[in-house]
């Protein structure tokens, strides 16, 4: 590829109507001169109402499945005509297809396995949103070619958490980017999805149209990458939940990475791997204030930092205990993992005692269930739910009791530069009146 490539992904904040996808048209033309493969997601909450769509027809429940697709469909289309004074009969008919082609999935029985079911409906939002941004693009006078992620990105069969194949994804990147990239300088695809060897659509990850950008820029050795969101880079805390937050000016690889995988929003957790084997630096910037400079992330970004928190709701603590008050030995923690994988739980934290095994999973539709069945035979289990795991990273003393107020800790963990801790708030007390 003769110029470098540079990555830049929008997430579905920044697409959430028809003013915030001229404001994206508005940020990329100041970089009209660049060659730009440009990821997006779904369209503000598409994802959430897709979810809808997907659990309505598995469940038996095809009439109402419709219904949510229905609005989705009338949502897609007024965007489309508060952006252009005539649509584009190419948009029409893409449009038009894709929902039709969900149609017909939802006359069908559904599958055995809900994940592969969900994959097939759920990524219609993705490329419905990347469908709709190129040709607003091309209208506005910036030429975008438009490319179907799953002619790039190859997965295994994991159904909504597919695994990259990255031979067969970086031949088909390196194939097929560089002559679309000749014809235009932007190229546009979708976040979130892949394909499998017999041509069905992955979804790679709730939230992984990051990890799709990052998968693009290691296959195309860009010059750099870039995340633009709904704040001004990466911060030390949630500013939905926390006061006094700050933005982080530089952070590294392995800083950011551990961020990631104790629940930072911000960047998806898979997001940094490929970036760091080969030293692409990313950006995370502010689509609000496109002129800031936001995060930098890369190397060389030094190791001293403030305290930072992360927040993970939605979280089940499962204590696992021998039936027969024996040791937790290493033959039942393998049995154990086993089952983990088999019932694919996201494990956040994990502790043992003697005779007990306790693990902090993402509460995601059935799994815990499934989970607690699988090893109901040897194992006593219990379970408690809509718990928090709050992670601080470079703790103080201030900063874990600031944390600790108002909640009951049930579980925790320490490391030498990050504490753990699994909560639940804890009811205020209050005497009767007389």
């Amino acid at each position: 590829m003769q110029q470098k490539v540079n990555v830049f992904k929008f997430g579905g904040a920044s697409l959430k109507d028809a003013a915030a996808i001229r404001h994206v048209g508005e940020i990329l033309q100041g970089f009209a001169k660049q060659s730009l493969v440009i990821i997006v997601s779904a369209m503000g909450k598409t994802t959430n109402a897709l979810e809808e769509v997907a659990y309505a027809y598995w469940h038996g429940k095809p009439q109402e499945a419709r219904r949510k697709l229905n609005a989705i469909h009338n949502q897609t289309t007024t965007i489309i005509d508060e952006l252009f004074s005539e649509v584009p009969e190419e948009l029409t008919a893409a449009v038009n297809d894709l929902f039709v082609s969900v149609e017909w999935a939802l006359d069908e029985a559904p599958n055995e396995e809900y994940d592969f079911d969900y994959d097939q409906i759920v990524s219609l939002g993705e490329l419905l949103s990347s469908h709709i941004v190129a040709g607003y693009l091309n209208r506005i006078g910036l030429p975008t070619s438009w490319l179907d992620a799953r002619d790039v990105i190859q997965t295994d069969n994991t159904y909504r958490e597919g695994w990259v194949k990255w031979p067969e994804t970086t031949e088909r990147a390196e194939r097929l980017l560089p002559p679309l990239l000749a014809q235009t300088p932007f190229v546009i695809t979708q976040g979130f999805i892949g394909n499998t060897s017999e041509n069905y659509t992955t979804t790679l990850g709730r939230e992984g149209s990051d990890y799709s950008a990052a998968i693009f820029s290691y296959c195309l050795d860009a010059e750099a990458m870039s995340i633009w969101k709904d704040v001004p880079g990466v911060l030390t805390a949630d500013p939905r939940i926390f006061e006094n937050v700050t933005k982080l000016d530089r952070l590294s690889y392995k800083e950011a990475i551990e961020m990631t995988y104790y629940g930072a929003k911000v960047i998806h957790p898979k997001t940094i791997k490929p970036l760091q084997n080969k030293s692409i630096p990313l950006y995370v910037r502010s689509f609000i204030e496109p002129e800031l400079e936001g995060t930098y992330v890369s190397d060389d970004a030094g190791d001293t930092y403030p305290p930072m928190v992360a927040v993970e709701r939605e979280q089940a603590l499962i204590n696992i205990s021998t039936r027969d008050f024996s040791f937790v030995a290493e033959h039942h923690i393998k049995q154990l993992f086993e089952h983990i994988t088999t019932t694919r739980l996201q494990v956040n934290m994990m502790q043992n005692t003697a005779i007990s095994f306790n693990v902090v999973v993402n509460d995601i539709d059935d799994r815990v269930e499934r989970f607690c069945a699988l090893v109901d035979r040897e194992f006593k289990t219990t379970v408690d739910r809509n718990l928090e795991l709050i992670t601080v990273r470079h703790y103080t003393a201030e900063v874990v009791e600031s944390m600790r107020r108002g909640k009951m800790n049930l579980l925790e963990g320490r490391l030498p530069l990050t504490l753990q801790m699994v909560v639940k708030d804890v009811p205020v007390v209050r005497r009767k009146e007389a």
